[in-house]
């Protein structure tokens, strides 16, 4: 994965954009010398939320063999603080 200091890449913006989108690179930009930020290809992005889903899926589905207590819908947003 390709690492660029934040200033290299503001002062070189589309190269660095035109490098992700259209070569599908990774970048991590970093600044003095500790990562911030990763700019990936949409593809990439989308991907990683679906992974996202697929785990809280999971998440939920083992918390709900876990406990037989089930909340209303109702009470919860109430609760919350949602009722309109």
């Amino acid at each position: 994965m390709k690492q660029l200091a934040a200033s290299r890449a503001r002062a070189n913006f589309a190269e660095t954009i035109n490098q992700v989108a259209y070569r599908g690179e990774r970048v991590i930009l970093h600044r003095r010398g500790k990562a911030l930020v990763a700019v990936v290809p949409i593809a990439d992005l989308a991907a990683l939320e679906k992974l996202e889903d697929q785990l809280d899926l999971q998440a939920a589905k083992q918390a709900l063999a876990e406990s037989d207590e089930r909340i209303p819908y109702d009470k919860v947003r109430r609760e919350l603080g949602l009722e309109k």
